[in-house]
């Protein structure tokens, strides 16, 4: 298995048990510990390494590096005042089996290792979750063949106890549910995965790890020499410079900025390709007096003509069915509706290349995506595709997320986990996680590994 390593040199809203394990461990914790270093000491916090970005792939890396080597000192920066601020804590909360990605790729690979990986920890730590298993349903007959390459690119992949089952099948496992047929994954399951990032940041604090919290990082200097012990090994470390004034300095980063991936790794000399385009996802909320209808998740049969995967049903921990999502972009990396604009964000888009040419080639499912923002009926007729119980009275707005699509210049979207390293000085000691989309969040524990196996390597960690 090659890496994907380039050779260049608002808040969620928290579930109850969530937002307590968040309240009792994580904010009064590391904030008043950062606090009282720079107000009594007067100077910067050192490291041997910094991660920066307190979503779930930079938890489970900071978990995993601390695991690892328990005499070096670590912190986690993160700019919002919460872990798992965004894509980690907005989004659909499947744990994915690893069916879609291509053989051979790291997601593939890592998604299927992420599985096993995260339902052990699950039970380790006492998380809910549901192995509810998943649905890939073809309902006419041209989607049979494209079926019938998920199932190889499945068993290629080493999805674990994947079938193709027929009509009758599909009604045992899902009876209001009508297909011609059907790729069953068993050990599909959800979970709160912004729950999971906080049992992640729990564990790193538990190992003597800090979080900076409300630290937007600007820039990465050159440190001048330490009088650490730590950093005597190398004299000139990496200053992090938050929007604020706040720093701190270190050996090593690794960064894992999801939405703002790029723009981090920019800071350190790689190009800003692939780009960041951010894509909300809207979903719709089934009426909780028909979520009987629904028992496990239910997909579609990828179209190769469009970019994105279509409507499907999710059944939440909460006991909740959501409905979609649609694929728009969004006007601001972290903009969870029509009404958060950001000018900056949203140039930055539209002047790229390859967001323009990704448009011209799609422009109409585009705008069929935009329409279906405005009146949420027009999906009722895909709904029915699946389950035709499903009435428009039965089908309400609901939360969003925003994607972090990494798009290169000719438009193609960036279907795999990609690594980068800066150049110069600084970009030495610096590694970038510059694309950990879905499946970011069931890869989380084997990307980890992975980044941790591959600092070790370059940084020479002992």
């Amino acid at each position: 298995m090659q890496s994907i390593f380039r050779n260049v040199r608002h808040c969620t809203t928290f579930s109850k048990n969530r937002a307590n394990l968040l309240e009792a461990t994580l904010i009064p914790s590391s904030t008043s510990t950062i606090n009282r270093k720079y107000s009594a000491q007067g100077t910067e916090p050192e490291y041997d390494i910094v991660i920066v970005g307190g979503g779930i792939v930079g938890m489970a890396t900071a978990r995993e590096m601390i695991m690892r080597h328990p005499n070096m000192k670590f912190a986690v920066v993160e700019k919002e005042n919460c872990l798992a601020a965004h894509q980690s804590g907005h989004n659909s909360g499947v744990v994915h089996g690893g069916i879609y990605y291509k053989p051979g790729s790291l997601k593939a690979k890592l998604c299927v290792e992420g599985l096993h990986l995260s339902y052990k920890y699950f039970d380790e730590k006492g998380i809910p979750y549901k192995k509810c298993g998943k649905l890939i349903v073809a309902v006419e007959k041209q989607e049979l063949p494209r079926l019938e390459d998920l199932y190889n690119r499945g068993i290629q992949n080493g999805v674990p106890d994947i079938q193709m089952i027929d009509g009758a099948k599909i009604k045992e496992i899902e009876p209001y549910c009508q297909g011609l047929k059907a790729v069953w994954s068993p050990h599909t399951g959800i979970v709160d995965w912004g729950l999971v990032t906080q049992y992640y940041g729990e564990d790193f604090k538990a190992l003597g790890g800090d979080i900076h919290l409300n630290f937007e990082v600007k820039d990465f200097k050159v440190a001048e020499e330490s009088k650490v012990k730590a950093l005597a090994s190398n004299k000139k470390g990496v200053q992090v410079t938050a929007s604020n004034g706040q720093s701190v300095r270190c050996k090593y980063v690794l960064t894992c900025g999801g939405l703002q991936s790029d723009r981090l790794a920019e800071l350190s000399g790689c190009s800003r390709e692939p780009r960041i385009v951010p894509f909300r996802g809207e979903y719709l909320l089934l009426n909780p007096k028909k979520t009987h209808l629904v028992k496990g998740n239910i997909y579609p049969v990828p179209d190769p003509r469009f970019p994105f995967l279509g409507v499907h049903f999710t059944p939440r921990m909460d006991g909740s069915v959501w409905l979609g999502p649609n694929a728009v972009l969004a006007l601001k990396r972290e903009g969870y509706s029509w009404g958060d604009i950001n000018l900056r964000d949203l140039f930055d888009s539209l002047r790229y290349r390859g967001f323009q040419k990704l448009a011209v080639k799609h422009v109409a499912f585009g705008l069929q995506e935009i329409v279906r923002s405005a009146f949420i009926s027009l999906s009722l007729k895909e709904l029915q595709k699946y389950i035709p119980e499903v009435q428009s009275s039965d089908i309400t707005r609901g939360p969003a997320g925003v994607r972090a699509q990494a798009l290169d210049a000719d438009g193609s979207l960036v279907e795999d986990f990609v690594f980068d390293y800066g150049m110069g000085e600084i970009g030495r000691n610096v590694i970038h996680c510059r694309n950990t989309p879905s499946p970011g969040a069931t890869s989380s524990l084997a990307i980890a590994k992975m980044i941790a196996d591959k600092a070790e390597k370059d940084f020479l960690l002992k």
